[in-house]
């Protein structure tokens, strides 16, 4: 089972690059809601962004809805955005195209 870190020790779930910033994310396909549910730590103390989406695990459908969010969160086109690993499972790796500081910045509010 998945445990919060504690306040004031959370590291962030990404990955700087010289032109994109690596995002985890931990997707629950049929969530109810499009959004997301704050930085968590998994058994192994990895951090990610924990996310729902509406649609459905099939055919692509609950990735292109996350790829959707993650777009219009940090304000970047879809096609900026991409699922580089776990394309089926829940845990994803997300490569997200543009300065990798500004959005950095943009995420951080999910740290507080």
């Amino acid at each position: 089972m998945d445990h919060p870190l504690p306040a004031g020790r959370l590291s962030p779930p990404w990955k700087l690059f010289a032109d994109h910033l690596r995002l985890t994310v931990r997707l629950t396909p049929n969530g109810g809601r499009d959004a997301f549910d704050g930085i968590d730590t998994d058994s192994e103390g990895e951090t990610y962004l924990g996310a729902r989406v509406t649609a459905v695990p099939e055919k692509g459908k609950a990735n292109k809805a996350l790829i959707a969010l993650v777009s219009k969160s940090v304000g970047v086109a879809k096609s900026s955005v991409s699922v580089i690993s776990g394309e089926t499972a829940r845990k994803k790796i997300l490569r997200i195209e543009g300065d990798p500081e500004d959005l950095a910045r943009k995420l951080e509010v999910f740290l507080e």
